[in-house]
Order: C-alpha cells, then sequence, then structure tokens
C-alpha cells in the first residue's frame, strides 16, 4: 500500500509567496528575492511531506499563478498579442508569465491580459489558453523539469505532475470559429513527449497528469481524443509508470473509456464521489495491473476526516484487487486548504474544542499516512491512539452544541409545504419592509 499527495498549498504558511509577488509587482524587490522565496517555499512544502511520510512528493504543484497559465508557457501557447513585447522588451519567463496573467500597460504598450475563469466548481480561478488553427507549440519554458531536479537534488522522491493535454485543450478557447481546438492534439502532444522524455532522462518514474475534464459529460469524439493521448504516450515511454487523476466527480460516463487506457494508477475522488469505487470494483478489473489511488481524505475542506469511513471504502478495495494494488492519497490538490492546523494559537480565536475538529494541509497528508498504516496493519501504539481520538473527536462533533441547535431542529423538522408560500403580497412586503 502506497501514499500520495496530489499537491501541496504553495502560499507559504505566512502567506510569503503573495507578499514577495506583490513586493516584486510595485518595484520594491528584485526578481532575484522572489525567486528565492518561492524556492525556499517549495523546499518548506517537501519536506513537510517527506518527513510525515508520504512515499511519492508532487514536484510542479508549485506556481506563481496558477498552473493552467503554467502549462501555456511550458508549451508555447503564447498569445499573438505578446510577441512584439517578447521581442522589444526580452522580457524574463516569470515577467511574461505575470504579463500574459495581468496584462502589461507600460513602456508605451497597452496589452490586455488572458482571461481568467473558475476552476470547475472550486474559488480557484485559471487563466484560460488560447488557441488558433494549425498553432504550433514548442518546449518554451523548462520548469517541470527544473522543479524535479531540484526536488531530486534535495533528496526527495519525486513525482512530477503536470495538467494533461486533453483537460489542457478542452479547458481553453478557440480565437477563430472555422476550426476545433481538439485538431491541436498530435501539434501539443510532441511537447508532451519531449518534456516526458526529459523528465525521464532525469530519473522520473512516475508521472502523474492531471485530468479533471474527465468528470465532465464528454462526446464520443472528445473520448476518442483521450485514447489517442495515452496510447502515444504509452507507446513512446513503456516504462514510465502513468498516473491518472481526475477529481471534483465521478468519471461518470468516461469510465469504459478510462478504464481502458493504458496507464498504471487511476485515481478515484471518493469525497465527492464514493459510490464510484463500488462501480469500478464491479468491472472486474481485479485481472489487471491497474493500480487504484483512493482520494479519501478531503482535499477541498477544513475538517478531518472520519477514519472509520476511510478505512471502510479502503477495505472494501483491498479485498477485492488487494492491498499491494492501493495508494492513499487526498481528493484533489490541497492547494483549496490552509497550511498548517498548529499555527493556530490563539484560543480566543480557535476554541480548543472547534480546532480538535479540524484540519489543514499539513495535518491531511499526516491523515493519509495514518490511514495507510492502519489499513495495512503496520499501525503502532501512537498510531492507535490518534484513531481513537479520531473517532471520540467525529462522535463529539455529532453532538456539540457548538454547531447542534436543538430549538432550531425542531424548528425545521415542524417546517410544512405552507411554509414555503409567502403570507403577503409583493406589494404588501414592499410597504412593511420600507417601513422597517
Amino acid at each position: 500500500m502506497k501514499t500520495h499527495n496530489l499537491g501541496y498549498p504553495r502560499i507559504g504558511n505566512n502567506r510569503e509567496l503573495k507578499k514577495a509577488e506583490e513586493a516584486y509587482w510595485t518595484g520594491k524587490s528584485e526578481v532575484t528575492e522572489l525567486l528565492q522565496v518561492a524556492k525556499e517555499i517549495r523546499l518548506k512544502n517537501w519536506n513537510i511531506q517527506k518527513d510525515v511520510g508520504i512515499q511519492f512528493i508532487p514536484v510542479n504543484d508549485f506556481s506563481f499563478y496558477d498552473q493552467m497559465l503554467d502549462m501555456s508557457l511550458m508549451v508555447g501557447a503564447i498569445p499573438r498579442r505578446f510577441h512584439d513585447l517578447m521581442q522589444k522588451q526580452q522580457l524574463r519567463d516569470i515577467d511574461l508569465l505575470f504579463a500574459m496573467a495581468r496584462g502589461y500597460q507600460k513602456n508605451g504598450f497597452d496589452i490586455k491580459a488572458m482571461e481568467m475563469t473558475k476552476w470547475f466548481d472550486t474559488n480557484y480561478h485559471y487563466i484560460v489558453p488560447e488557441f488558433t488553427a494549425n498553432q504550433n507549440f514548442v518546449l518554451y519554458n523548462s520548469k517541470i523539469i527544473n522543479e524535479f531536479v531540484e526536488a531530486k537534488q534535495a533528496g526527495i522522491n519525486a513525482k512530477p505532475v503536470l495538467i494533461g493535454a486533453f483537460t489542457y485543450l478542452y479547458l481553453g478557447k478557440e480565437k477563430n470559429t472555422e476550426f476545433s481546438r481538439f485538431e491541436l492534439i498530435h501539434n501539443i502532444l510532441e511537447v508532451y513527449i519531449e518534456i516526458l522524455n526529459k523528465l525521464e532522462n532525469c530519473g522520473a518514474q512516475y508521472i502523474q497528469f492531471d485530468e479533471p475534464a474527465l468528470s465532465l459529460n464528454l462526446t464520443d469524439a472528445e473520448r476518442s481524443v483521450i485514447a489517442k493521448v495515452y496510447s502515444t504516450i504509452r507507446e513512446r515511454f513503456p516504462n514510465l509508470k502513468i498516473i491518472l487523476a481526475s477529481y471534483f466527480e465521478c468519471y461518470g460516463d468516461n469510465i469504459d473509456t478510462v478504464l481502458h487506457l493504458p496507464i498504471d494508477v487511476l485515481h478515484l475522488d471518493l469525497v465527492r464521489c464514493e459510490n464510484q469505487l463500488s462501480d469500478i470494483l464491479q468491472k472486474n478489473i481485479s485481472n489487471r495491473d491497474l493500480q487504484l489511488s483512493l482520494g479519501v481524505v478531503d482535499g477541498r475542506n477544513i475538517w478531518q476526516n472520519d477514519f472509520k469511513k476511510s478505512l471502510a471504502l479502503i477495505e472494501n478495495a483491498s479485498n477485492s484487487i488487494g492491498k499491494d494494488r492501493i495508494w492513499i492519497a487526498p481528493s484533489c490538490s490541497l492547494l483549496h486548504s490552509p497550511c498548517d492546523l498548529e499555527l493556530e494559537k490563539d484560543e480566543r480565536i480557535l476554541k480548543p474544542e472547534i480546532k480538535q475538529w479540524l484540519a489543514f494541509a499539513k495535518q491531511k497528508i499526516e491523515e493519509v499516512v495514518i490511514l495507510a498504516q492502519l489499513a495495512s496493519g503496520n499501525a503502532d501504539l501512537n498510531t492507535q491512539t490518534k484513531f481513537q481520538s479520531n473517532i471520540a473527536a467525529n462522535e463529539l462533533r455529532k453532538t456539540s452544541s457548538l454547531i447542534h441547535n436543538p430549538t432550531v431542529k425542531n424548528r425545521v423538522e415542524g417546517l410544512t409545504e405552507k411554509d414555503d408560500k409567502r403570507h403577503n403580497s409583493f406589494n404588501i412586503r414592499k410597504k412593511l419592509q420600507h417601513f422597517r
């Protein structure tokens, strides 16, 4: 049974990245200072995960802005309106990245930023890639390779993470209407292959492809693109271990396509879609080598895990395909969680009773490791104690007066259909509201 993480918060325990970026944008610091802060955050994040006991630690989850924008820069998907700026100003990669995200209004230029929209149903936003007919892609930026090497030099068992080619194209937009962005799949795959070749040459064994678009309703044509992407990657890299990760929802009608992909590990978001585990286990994957990554720790909230519930899911999978084919993980990247509950020390702000119910990013990866130890039968006395504390805290939360008000519950239970209807007309309500 293995443990891994899909991504870690990059803002820093004390919002170091935000402060460093704002200082750089306002001219109060040099780029070297910003890059040093970023390096320190990455190293600290990796070591936190290593010290906790996570076996496969993500790299390239760090970003100065967002991972989709990083991907655009990496594959050279730079909108034409920035080309003149690149030539005349000779911008550093990081300055071009910020210009694409925020626009560029100086030195005689007035260039609009790229569009920003929500990352699925989260409060996170991403910069939307822009595509044109017959667009060519090149390996413009080597961020993922550089960070992988940086992690390896720091003694980290690094697992490169990148947005999959299908999701990257799916979430982009065509700048003209006479073509489909999926026509570009062959062109962009060549850059992905170049990236993977460099990573493999640097010693990468596992690669995590994030394909959250697989949680959406796709057409047969779109599913065929997915099949093309991963058959091509497998053909070119027979020895690379491929982790396919989708999250925020079930695979739904895409599951048959997904189960036929030549991948090694399939990640399941069992927080948002618990039932998909049983659906997949019923599809007779026991005769395959496919391993399952069980996303049982919620990557999007602040609450501690229910160990008993998670262990039941893990046991179900283990009984079906064996413990050696199980990975334990958060449901999605921990980007959406605060960094570390240990930093919250003021009991006037956060009561101890409430604090015991919480888990931030650091605590969530600890939960991943604890669950793996419990499920594999390797739990020591300390782990067993944490298990009992988890049970007690979850039981207390079910009855605590801090979040349960019997008066309110009784009123809700007493509601009838009559309560759904207003007692007065709009004109009367308007007068009453004005009077108040």
